[in-house]
C-alpha cells in the first residue's frame, strides 16, 4: 500500500532505484535461461527475442549468443538502413524490449574486445630438428649412477640429523695473511682455509670418539686413526680422496696432500685406494658462494662437516655490535651412534679450534 504524501517538499527517489528496477525487470524475463545465458543477456543488455535459439525445445544456449554477436561485429554484413530505422535506434527504449534492427544498436555500444574471443586452436605438434633440441638423451656414467647409489643408501640406511654453528674466521684470516707468503715461499703451496678446518676435525674426533666410530651390520666398529676425506668436484662429478693420518701431518703436509690429490682428481689419475678408507669428510660449498647447506653423509662414515662461505655479519662481542667474517657450519651425522649432545659439542670444539686457530698448533 503507498501512502500518499501530504505535506513537506517532495521526495526523490532512493539513489540506483531506477537501475535496480531495470535489472530485475531483466532477471524476471530471463529467468527460464541458463545462468551464462542470463548473464550474457544482462552485460550486453540483449532482446533474447531476437536471437535464433538452437537448444533443445527452442531454449536458448551460449553458443546462440555469442554466435549473435559474433554476427553483429562491426564490418559483419548487415542490411542497409533507412533513415527512419536509424532515427527510430537514436531513441532510447525500456529495458528488456528491443528496438527495429536491435543488433546494429548494440555492436554501435559495445567496443570490439566486448566480443567473445575465438576458441583456442590446437598447436601442432613439433617435429623435426626444433623438437629433437628441446631434450637430449645419455647414458649415466658409471661414477654418476655410483655416486647416485651411494647417495640413495645415505638417505635410505642411516637417521641422519644436523646440526648447525657459526665460526667467526676472524684468527684464520689474519694468520693467513701473516703468512702466506713465507708458507708459499717455503713450501710450493698456499695456506688454505683446509688444512685448518682438517685438523680441528681431529682435534674434535680426538675429543668426542663416538663420532669417530661406524656402525657395521649389528656391530660398532670405533676407529682410533685420522683418514679424513675431502670433498672435491670434478668434471665427472663430486669425488672424495681421502688425506691419511691427519694428525700425524703438519699444516704443511696436509696442503701438500690435498693438492696433490686434486691433481689426481684433475688429471682423472685418482685410484679407488684413495677414494676409500676415510673416517670422516669436510666438504666445502663455500667456493661456490654457497650460504649454508644440509651435507650428507658417506656411508659408511658416522658424520660430515659442511663448510660455507664467510660473510661479514655484525654479531656481539663483549656486549658490542662489531662486523666480524663470519661462517655457518654444519655437522650432518648418523643419530643411531651419535646423540645430540655428542654432535653439538663435537661442532661446538672445531668451532673452538677455528675461532682459536693459535691452539691447534700448541695442541691444547
Amino acid at each position: 500500500m503507498t501512502v500518499p504524501q501530504t505535506s513537506g517538499p517532495p521526495l526523490n527517489p532512493i539513489a540506483g532505484m531506477p537501475a535496480a528496477k531495470a535489472k530485475l525487470a531483466v532477471m524476471a524475463e530471463t529467468g527460464e535461461y541458463s545462468p551464462a545465458v542470463r548473464r550474457m543477456l544482462q552485460e550486453y543488455r540483449l532482446d533474447p527475442k531476437a536471437i535464433p535459439a538452437t537448444g533443445r525445445e527452442g531454449r536458448l544456449t551460449k553458443e546462440d549468443v555469442v554466435r549473435y554477436l559474433e554476427a553483429s561485429r562491426p564490418g559483419a554484413a548487415v542490411p542497409q538502413q533507412n533513415q527512419p530505422e536509424a532515427d527510430a535506434l537514436a531513441q532510447p527504449w525500456p529495458v528488456g524490449q528491443a528496438p527495429p534492427l536491435v543488433e546494429r544498436r548494440i555492436v554501435g555500444q559495445l567496443p570490439s574486445a566486448a566480443a567473445a574471443p575465438p576458441a583456442p586452436q590446437p598447436q601442432p605438434a613439433r617435429s623435426g630438428p626444433e623438437a629433437a633440441e628441446r631434450q637430449t638423451r645419455m647414458a649415466m656414467t658409471p661414477l654418476r649412477a655410483r655416486i647416485a647409489e651411494r647417495l640413495v643408501a645415505a638417505k635410505n640406511s642411516t637417521a641422519m640429523l644436523t646440526t648447525f654453528n657459526e665460526a667467526d674466521m676472524t684468527g684464520v684470516l689474519a694468520m693467513r695473511a701473516k703468512y702466506r707468503e713465507a708458507f708459499k715461499a717455503d713450501y710450493g703451496v698456499d695456506l688454505g682455509f683446509m688444512s685448518f678446518f682438517l685438523k680441528a676435525a681431529v682435534d674434535a674426533l680426538v675429543a668426542m670418539p663416538q663420532v669417530n666410530a661406524q656402525i657395521q651390520g649389528s656391530e660398532i666398529v670405533q676407529n682410533h686413526y685420522y683418514d679424513i676425506g675431502v670433498a672435491v668436484s670434478s668434471e665427472r662429478g663430486l669425488v672424495v680422496p681421502v688425506v691419511r693420518d691427519v694428525d700425524r701431518l703438519s699444516f704443511a703436509g696436509v696442503e701438500l696432500a690435498i693438492a696433490d690429490l686434486a691433481r689426481k682428481v684433475r688429471e682423472k689419475t685418482i685410484t679407488l685406494a684413495e677414494l676409500s678408507g676415510g673416517v670422516f669428510t669436510v666438504s666445502n660449498g663455500g667456493i661456490y658462494g654457497n650460504l649454508l647447506s644440509t651435507p650428507i653423509l658417506n656411508p659408511p662414515q658416522s658424520a660430515i662437516l659442511g663448510m660455507h662461505s664467510i660473510k661479514k655479519r655484525p654479531v656481539v662481542v663483549d656486549d658490542q655490535i662489531v662486523i666480524r667474517p663470519m661462517m655457518y657450519l654444519a655437522v650432518s651425522y648418523d643419530h643411531r651412534l651419535v646423540d645430540g649432545r655428542e654432535a653439538v659439542t663435537f661442532l661446538k670444539r672445531i668451532v673452538a679450534c677455528i675461532e682459536n686457530p693459535e691452539r691447534m698448533l700448541l695442541e691444547i
